[in-house]
């Protein structure tokens, strides 16, 4: 038994890197194979569809889609997103003083961070969760390159209830696609992303109008600055 106990303790290092190197080679080749092939589901879709809440979604191609969402996205969610490399870590560093003060809590999860949140891991899960979504953002910005980066967010984040992406959003609001988006629709799906299940982007009240229409102003800020260059 002791001669067993020791065989397996001395196998445990060899066993632990090859689990990691199994994980670095499967991660790698999962985040390949959606640089090229849209994410068929996500952990968020499959948990909120075993909630009873449905999968309703239509990818479209970010060339398709009205440049103002895109830019709408920059404006709400993630400023620098054409010249991070996948961290904010100015934003990380004022999202983590206001919540230390108390009152609404506040994210510093940049646009790539969430799109590697949503397409390969589970919601919640604490620090091994947030180590994880590191490493698949730096993947993503590694082998995707900001505008895969934008389409993939762009048609998998959710939009409301059972409902994910921007042209679902799209047709569920306003009853039409997202090519034709104009610059408030979009700015009205963007103040929804944050918490989809609580905001409506038709007819928005209260918090989410203002941020809608703060959104709307800065997507022209966006646009004329160029800070979405790194998507044309």
């Amino acid at each position: 038994m002791a001669t067993s106990s020791r065989f397996s303790f001395r196998r445990l290092p060899w066993l632990v890197l090859k689990a990691a190197i199994w994980f670095v080679v499967i991660s790698v080749a999962w985040v390949a194979l959606y640089r090229f092939v849209p994410p068929p589901v996500t952990f968020t879709m499959l948990g909120n569809a075993m909630d009873g809440r449905g999968i309703h979604k239509d990818w479209m191609p970010l060339s398709t889609m009205d440049p103002d969402m895109a830019r709408a996205a920059i404006a709400g969610e993630d400023a620098k997103f054409c010249s991070h490399h996948g961290f904010d870590f100015e934003a990380i560093e004022t999202a983590y003083q206001r919540n230390a003060k108390g009152g609404r809590i506040r994210g510093g999860s940049t646009i790539s961070q969430q799109t590697a949140k949503n397409a390969f891991l589970i919601q919640g899960g604490g620090y091994p969760r947030k180590a994880l979504e590191a490493w698949f953002t730096l993947l993503i910005e590694t082998l995707w390159g900001k505008r895969r980066i934008m389409e993939v967010y762009l048609n998998i984040a959710e939009t409301g209830i059972g409902t994910y992406g921007a042209n679902a959003g799209a047709q569920r609001y306003f009853g039409h696609d997202a090519s034709r988006l104009s610059t408030t629709e979009a700015a009205r799906i963007a103040a929804v992303l944050p918490l989809p299940k609580k905001r409506a982007a038709i007819a928005p009240t209260g918090f989410t109008r203002r941020h809608g229409n703060a959104i709307a102003r800065r997507a022209g800020v966006v646009r004329r600055g160029g800070l979405d260059a790194c998507l044309k």
